[in-house]
């Protein structure tokens, strides 16, 4: 007789992992299905000339000890075995603009924050404070962010009250401006549309405590797998699902590309909820719901691009990047025009491990919108299926190398001398790799004009599917971990998930001292 799980996660991304551990944990017979032959996700990384990249994780926050992710991870039982490196406390981010010899931090640390920034603005200090507190008051009102029960947030006005409305009210300086919206590639940014809730849930846990990942983030995925696989659970690689299975209205199996049908009770969808309707197909939706959805607007793509030095050529950098052209650009480089691309960009390094003080490798991201991958959108390429989009597209690529170099080399004139290689990603192999819709680097935006609009219930209209990662709430790995937490605690109850997860804390807590 064919095996049956109590629930089945399709897509092994960090939400699909994190919940196929917390539901492993309260007893339930778990299966995760994975299309890829790396579990992970955006946690995955790749090798390119011996050098290991990540695909989405450039750095983490909130890992010190007591802050959030840090309370999270210790309740899945990975947080003892990461290995982590600690950025600068001074400056984790440092916001620059061509024309502009200074670097403005980001620095670690409430206090920290405001006295690194004041040094360039003095006249400005009680706006910087008051931004901070901003910042710290809007994170406490949303309850899983403090691991505390309740709705997932306080008061309509938190929903409605835009980013950039709100840091230029409290300050004056136009660059002060920019700077504290200078890395708003971590949210992609909309001057009209982004509320400020997204822009402080973004960047509150790295002003507590920024990190990098050594040898990359798939250290997390492998973790989980591995804590999963301990308590029973089921994964499988190259399983990609293109069937959902129904007698009558009730979903009872899915059924991958390989040919094998999987059964369950409940299933956890943690691929894009666009494409999962998509596979299911309409006619099992209302119009209205299908089509809600499909037209909730997804978050803009991403042009990687990946660099490997030679040994000891590039001093590591122990921040990141966050470059534009002009202040005045800060909040608007999503609609670049191809002949000024790239207007901004995310640089950030890994140190080689047997040369300190140099880099191995960097990472640099770049906005790109899908329309300029409309030639070769109906090509699809991944591990377990490899196809060549072709010549043209090799020269596209070349091209956006080219443009891109001659923009960093405005900010660090010798890279070039010091570069063995370089590899690129475009939305294409987002889309195609990670299973986002049209490469959409964070799922839906959100909108302060109509806030409810891209909120999306873990609940779905077939009574035993649930949604779950960055296409709920927020995305980042404390947004789709929470994620997680919700949509589990719709199976098990979330005010038993809660006290659960606070008990295990507080056990592990006893044992450690």
């Amino acid at each position: 007789m064919q095996e049956k799980f109590d629930v089945i996660i399709i897509g092994s991304g960090l939400g699909g992992l994190v919940s196929a551990n917390i539901l492993a944990k309260e007893g339930k017979k778990v299966c995760v299905l994975e299309k890829n032959n790396q579990f992970g996700g955006n946690l995955q990384t790749f090798v390119r000339d011996k050098s290991i990249f990540d695909t989405g994780i450039h750095y983490i926050g909130g890992l010190d000890k007591g802050q959030n992710l840090y309370q999270y991870f210790k309740y899945l039982g990975i947080m003892d075995d990461l290995k982590l490196k600690r950025m600068d406390i001074d400056a984790y981010d440092v916001i620059t603009f061509d024309d502009d010899d200074l670097e403005y931090p980001h620095a670690q640390g409430y206090d920290n924050f405001v006295k690194q920034l004041v040094k360039f603005f003095p006249e400005e200090e009680k706006g910087i404070k008051e931004y901070v507190d901003k910042v710290k008051d809007t994170c406490y009102r949303f309850p899983l962010y403090n691991l505390e029960e309740g709705d997932r947030y306080y008061g309509e006005d938190l929903l409605t009250l835009k980013a950039k409305d709100y840091i230029d009210s409290v300050v004056t300086d136009p660059k002060l401006r920019a700077i504290l919206a200078g890395s708003n590639l971590l949210y992609a940014g909309d001057p009209d549309k982004t509320p400020f809730y997204v822009h402080a849930l973004s960047i509150n846990s790295y002003m507590e405590s920024a990190w990098r990942c050594v040898q990359g983030g798939s250290q997390i995925a492998k973790l989980l797998v591995k804590r999963f696989r301990a308590l029973g659970g089921k994964i499988y690689k190259y399983q990609e699902v293109n069937k959902f299975n129904f007698e009558e209205d009730q979903l009872i199996s899915v059924s991958t590309t390989k040919g094998d049908t999987f059964m369950a009770d409940n299933f956890v969808s943690n691929v894009d909820p666009k494409l999962t309707l998509q596979i299911i197909g309409k006619e099992r939706f209302r119009k209205l719901y299908f089509k809600r959805i499909q037209n909730t607007e997804s978050i803009i793509s991403s042009f990687s691009l990946y660099i490997v030095f030679e040994k000891g050529t590039f001093p590591y950098i122990n921040k990141n990047y966050y470059h534009t052209n002009t202040p005045e650009k800060v909040w608007t480089t999503q609609n670049y025009k191809e002949e000024n691309w790239p207007e901004a960009y995310l640089i950030s390094t890994n140190e080689d491990l047997k040369n300190p003080g140099y880099a191995e490798n960097l990472t640099s991201i770049a906005y790109m919108r899908f329309d300029e991958m409309k030639p070769w959108a109906d090509t699809f390429n991944t591990v377990a299926e490899k196809n060549d989009r072709g010549e043209d597209y090799s020269a596209f690529k070349q091209r956006k190398i080219e443009a891109y170099l001659k923009e960093i080399e405005k900010k660090f004139p010798n890279i070039r001398s010091c570069i063995k290689s370089v590899h690129t990603s475009t939305p294409l192999s987002y889309r195609d790799y990670i299973g986002c819709y049209e490469g959409s680097m964070y799922g839906f935006a959100k909108d302060a004009e109509s806030p409810m609009k891209s909120f999306l219930s873990p609940r779905t209209r077939i009574p035993n599917l649930l949604f779950t990662g960055q296409g709920l709430n927020m995305h980042g790995v404390l947004g789709v971990t929470i994620s997680a937490v919700v949509t589990c605690g719709e199976l098990v109850g979330k005010e038993h998930l809660l006290r659960s997860i606070k008990d295990t804390l507080a056990e592990k807590e006893l044992s450690d001292s």
